[in-house]
C-alpha cells in the first residue's frame, strides 16, 4: 500500500482550498468597497434632511393658514352685516340727509360709525373690503362681471359696482360684482379711468 509523502498536499485538500478560494474572492467582489457605502450613506442621509425640510415647511405653512383663514367662514357670513349697514345708508340721500330731525341725524351717524367699527373689526383680522373704482381693468381673480353695457369708461372696464367684494388674506373671499363697459356710443369720447366714478343707485341699466 503506497503512502502519500509527508510534503506533498492530497489533491482533495488542493481542490478543496481552491474552490474556498474562489468563492472567497467571489464574495469579496460583490461587496460594495467602503467608498461606494459612504456615498450611499451620504445619499440617504441627504434625502432624510430634505424630508425633514419639507415636512417642517408643510407644517408651517399649514400653520400660517390655520391663523389667516381660520375666521373665513365667520367673516363670510359677517358680510351680510356689512352689505344691509351699506344699504341702510345709501337709502338716504344727501338732501333727506340735510334736511333729517336730530333724531334721525344721530341714528345715520350711528349707523355710519358702527358700519365702520365692523369693517375695521374684520380688516384687523385680515378681511379687506374690495370696492374698485370705475374705469379700472377687471380681474377676474377679484371681480364678477354681472353684466355689460355702453358706457363712458374704455371697453372691458369696470363701468359700474353692484355689490364690493372682500378678500381673507390672499384669497377672495368674496368677488365684487361689477357691470364692465362694452365702450362709449358712438360719437362718445372714452371716460377716463377715475374721473367721475359711478356711484351705487346711478340708474345704470343692468338687464343687457
Amino acid at each position: 500500500m503506497s503512502e502519500t509523502p509527508e510534503n506533498e498536499t492530497p489533491a482533495e485538500e488542493v481542490q478543496t482550498s481552491e474552490a474556498e478560494m474562489d468563492t472567497e474572492a467571489e464574495a469579496g467582489a460583490e461587496e460594495p468597497g467602503l467608498d461606494e457605502q459612504l456615498v450611499k450613506t451620504k445619499d440617504q442621509l441627504l434625502r432624510a434632511l430634505a424630508e425633514a425640510e419639507n415636512t417642517r415647511k408643510r407644517a408651517a405653512r399649514d400653520v400660517k393658514d390655520a391663523r389667516e383663514y381660520a375666521i373665513a367662514g365667520f367673516a363670510r357670513d359677517m358680510l351680510d352685516v356689512a352689505d344691509n349697514f351699506a344699504r341702510a345708508l345709501a337709502s338716504v340721500d344727501d338732501e333727506a340727509r340735510a334736511n333729517a330731525e336730530p333724531a334721525l341725524a344721530t341714528l345715520l351717524e350711528g349707523v355710519e360709525l358702527t358700519e365702520k367699527r365692523l369693517l375695521s373689526s374684520l380688516e384687523r383680522h385680515g378681511v379687506k373690503k374690495v370696492d374698485p373704482a370705475a374705469g379700472e381693468p377687471l380681474d377676474p381673480n377679484r371681480h364678477q362681471a354681472a353684466a355689460q353695457v355702453p358706457a363712458e369708461q374704455p371697453k372691458g372696464t369696470i363701468a359700474h359696482v353692484m355689490q364690493p367684494g372682500y378678500v381673507i388674506g390672499d384669497r377672495t373671499l368674496r368677488a365684487a360684482m361689477v357691470v364692465v363697459s362694452a365702450g362709449p356710443a358712438e360719437g362718445t369720447a372714452p371716460k377716463p379711468a377715475g374721473d367721475g366714478d359711478a356711484k351705487p343707485g346711478d340708474g345704470v341699466d343692468v338687464s343687457a
